[in-house]
């Protein structure tokens, strides 16, 4: 790596880390980075608000008994604290690529192993699944490109409802409105640290006229 490219890197660290200096200052805890790192202080920023926004999901998930929690959910709980500001992050990209997912996931799953044994009863991968896996997963990525919704963690979405591991329409209902809670969550918690996180859509900043 060059001087050039070693400046460049600690320019966008710095740029990734500074929402949580401004949180730390709203909750007077500034001397944290007078003793730790902001490395290790931006990790403990991502790993309580990791465990908050999913903690609660999943108490929801247990008082309920819906799935309000399942993977693909903790992809997007990083990405929204770890560069809540990019394209990827924004509550429009993460909220219409899962709902693209559970589309797609869905379609696979009908067209090729609705008539399969449950995924409880018949665990493996078979014929059909290896289809509905493939058409589920090609087809999410493509319209995630047409619509400029991509999400990544939305391509496990796709595979959990198409391998039939979550397939029922009223749990996929409920996978979506999760999505929507763990969106809310992650807006008030990047607001709350003077993150300008996107009510919606991110916006590229204007170009400075040199």
């Amino acid at each position: 790596m060059t001087y050039i490219d070693k400046r460049s890197h600690a320019r966008a660290e710095h740029g990734n880390f500074e929402h949580v200096g401004v949180l730390l200052a709203h909750l007077r805890l500034e001397w944290l980075l007078r003793h730790f790192s902001s490395r290790l202080v931006w990790a403990a920023y991502v790993c309580v608000n990791c465990f908050i926004t999913i903690g609660l999901l999943a108490l929801l998930a247990l008082i309920t008994g819906s799935p309000f929690v399942f993977p693909s959910l903790g992809p997007t709980a990083y990405l929204f604290f770890f560069s809540p500001l990019a394209e990827t992050s924004s509550p429009r990209n993460a909220i219409l690529g899962h709902a693209i997912g559970l589309i797609c996931g869905y379609a696979a799953f009908a067209l090729t192993t609705a008539s399969s044994p449950p995924f409880a009863m018949h665990a493996g991968v078979h014929g059909p699944r290896v289809l509905a896996a493939a058409l589920s997963l090609s087809a999410t990525g493509a319209f995630m490109v047409l619509f400029r919704v991509s999400h990544p963690p939305a391509g496990a979405t796709t595979l959990i409802v198409s391998l039939g591991i979550i397939s029922q329409p009223r749990d996929l209902v409920i996978i979506e409105i999760a999505v929507v809670l763990l969106t809310a969550q992650a807006l008030a918690i990047n607001r709350l640290a003077g993150v300008p996180y996107p009510l919606w859509r991110y916006h590229e900043p204007p170009v400075k006229a040199s």
